[in-house]
């Protein structure tokens, strides 16, 4: 997992190729008037999806991994806790490949806080709990770029 700010990119120059130019995407649109969904980039290699919700207390979530995309959650509006744990520590269940997905059961290792301009890369190893209440239940929008590995 990598947490930063994107007014700090200067920080992160060994990123991937297709990692920064997710970042140069967000820097050369206006995502926050892209309707919610998804936004292919380069179909599937590379696409963001919009999203928009509450955040809730961690009890009603869940937790998640991948094995084929990264996902660079980047905050646009509101704040989220993103709890997080490595898939080792988790009770994994069984892979939904149509979906790229990986359901998990655990506790947390450990959380970030995101505000606007803040992005976490969550890579195949890191399980993480998003829509989580930082605090108060607040509404969200978050833009979570799906880079191909």
């Amino acid at each position: 997992m990598i947490f930063g700010n994107i007014r700090s990119l200067e920080e992160y120059l060994f990123l991937e190729g297709a990692v920064k130019r997710c970042f140069e995407y967000a820097g050369a649109h206006d995502l926050s008037v892209y309707e919610t969904g998804r936004h292919d980039i380069d179909g599937d290699r590379l696409f963001v999806n919009i999203v928009e919700y509450e955040t809730v207390e961690a009890e009603k979530r869940f937790w998640e991994a991948h094995r084929n995309y990264l996902d660079i959650h980047l905050m646009l509006e509101g704040t989220e806790q993103i709890d997080m744990n490595f898939i080792h520590n988790m009770d994994v269940k069984p892979y939904v490949a149509e979906d790229d997905f990986l359901p998990m059961e655990g506790g947390k290792n450990g959380s970030v806080v995101l505000k606007e301009g803040d992005f976490l890369i969550c890579y195949p190893s890191d399980a993480h709990r998003t829509a989580v209440a930082a605090g108060v239940p607040r509404k969200v929008r978050k833009a979570i770029f799906k880079v191909r590995i």
